[in-house]
């Protein structure tokens, strides 16, 4: 089992930056792929960036390209999401998700846990 507690979530004006943070339980976190996804009001849920167990690959989707880093830290179980320029249209709750399946990391099926996410709100 592992249990991912997302921070970092706040209100910030467009333009902005915030700094996501996922911590995960256990010991096996450095053989986890992981990825954030978000939800909208009134949307589905979205992959926004993923990073592949040895971090040596990344991917983003469209929207945030550019914008957003994601990176890990397999020392500290902590996978991080850096969001720059941030966009009234980035506002969501934000999940962190870990899996081992395979597939491509922006899909949802290759992720076995999820977090309880962080509401990031972006003002105009």
């Amino acid at each position: 089992q592992v249990q991912l507690v997302e921070s970092g979530g706040g209100l910030v004006q467009a333009g902005g930056s915030l700094r996501l943070s996922c911590e995960a339980s256990g010991r096996t976190f450095s053989s986890y792929n992981m990825g954030w996804f978000r939800q909208a009001p009134g949307k589905e849920r979205e992959f926004v960036a993923g990073i592949r167990w040895s971090g040596g690959s990344t991917l983003y989707a469209d929207s945030v390209a550019g914008r957003f880093t994601i990176s890990r830290d397999n020392a500290k179980n902590t996978v991080y999401l850096q969001m720059n320029s941030l966009k009234p249209e980035d506002t969501a709750v934000y999940f962190c998700a870990a899996g081992t399946r395979p597939g491509r990391i922006s899909w949802h099926i290759v992720y076995d846990y999820w977090g309880q996410g962080t509401e990031v709100t972006v003002s105009s």
